[in-house]
């Protein structure tokens, strides 16, 4: 998941509607992992598709990415450019990390039986993996989920973010139009023969062939096609861009499951149109959109500035709720909404906090410092 344009470069007309929907696709993800222990299994969470913010987020990097970077490489190294995304991501993973293994012992359910047979030693080890965001094998799984964070189970994309920042500054960004235009074509291809053949694209978080597959087709394509869209994008101007948009990400993530377990396909065929052709639309529309009215520009603003905390902290609330589900089998969305609606708005609360008492401050100090 990518950050604010202005912290990029601060120099460029900012898209702050973008912004904006990052933040609304990072709300979308906390109420996908707060209705997930409700559902009986991946055909029936009621909010099927949450887990396509990620890819979207993919998308909205990549052409962030570009935007930023494209025409900076005559003036700046890779090394330069890679202190900077350190910079910018790192601090909130360390931050995300901590609270979850704060959170680790005290998360009390039978969903997780390896929890309290852990040694400190072996949760500190696992703590001070994930601080770097590389992945952990398989043997130090403590939790039990076979996730490559432990800690806080959203950290996997941002492992692949990372790979998808070292291929473009290392490789891909030297593509011309055609050979990059290539690339995401076959990239395309890819994603949708995975997405048609499992029935969805969920998947990505454990540290194994199948799912590091997983995980890296949900990045090429979307992180390069964002990259090709800002070479290739006129931006034109669109009144009401950001309500639309927003409309149009609420309506891809919150659609129920097609097809059922009779007709995988036809949920590939969907999430494979939705990246490939709504995902680029939805960009393309709010990289061309304008703000009329000062209360549209603070919502963005809002909205971009806790995306990514937002995305970094709330998982480590969401354990403590999925441990308070499993430990009352049954519990309906009925029971169970106000404690969700508690831990939403805990974790925006949360993440806004943050923002101007850590991430903000740390990352005015790093730069200083690397300045």
């Amino acid at each position: 998941m990518n950050t604010n344009l202005s912290t990029d470069l601060a120099t460029k007309p900012h898209y702050p509607i973008l912004d904006g929907l990052r933040g609304v696709a990072a709300i979308i993800v906390v109420t996908f992992h707060l209705t997930e222990p409700l559902g009986t299994g991946h055909l029936d969470i009621l909010v099927n598709h949450g887990y396509l913010a990620v890819d979207f987020f993919f998308l909205l990097s990549g052409f962030v990415m570009g935007y930023a970077y494209d025409d900076r490489w005559n003036k700046m190294s890779a090394g330069s450019f890679f202190k900077r995304r350190v910079v910018r991501l790192q601090p909130m993973v360390i931050l995300g990390m901590t609270l979850g293994a704060i959170g680790f012992y005290f998360t009390d359910s039978t969903i997780w039986p390896l929890i309290h047979t852990v040694p400190l030693w072996k949760m500190l080890l696992v703590l001070f993996i994930g601080y770097t965001i590389l992945p952990i094998p398989l043997s130090l799984d403590i939790r039990g989920w076979q996730e490559m964070h432990p800690m806080n189970s959203v950290g996997w994309s941002l492992f692949f973010e990372y790979i998808a920042n070292i291929l473009y500054a290392l490789w891909i960004r030297k593509f011309s139009k055609t050979a990059l235009s290539i690339f995401v074509v076959i990239a395309a291809i890819a994603l949708a023969q995975l997405a048609i053949t499992n029935g969805d694209l969920s998947g990505g978080w454990t540290l194994n062939v199948e799912q590091v597959r997983i995980g890296l087709t949900r990045t090429l394509y979307p992180f390069f096609a964002g990259l090709l869209l800002s070479r290739m994008a006129k931006p034109t101007r669109i009144k009401n861009a950001f309500l639309w948009c927003s409309l149009l990400v609420a309506l891809v993530l919150y659609m129920p499951r097609i097809g059922g377990a009779e007709h995988l396909w036809m949920n590939g065929i969907y999430e494979s149109v939705c990246i490939i052709i709504v995902f680029p639309l939805i960009v393309y529309i709010g990289a061309s959109g304008i703000l009329q009215t000062q209360s549209e520009h603070r919502i963005c603003k809002f909205l971009g500035d806790i995306s990514y905390p937002l995305y970094l902290v709330h998982y480590p609330l969401v354990y403590f709720y999925v441990a308070w589900i499993s430990n009352h089998k049954g519990t309906t969305i009925v029971q169970a909404w106000p404690y969700a609606l508690l831990i939403l708005v805990g974790s925006i609360l949360l993440a806004y906090a943050a923002l101007k008492w850590y991430d903000e401050p740390v990352r005015k100090w790093l730069r200083q410092k690397f300045a």
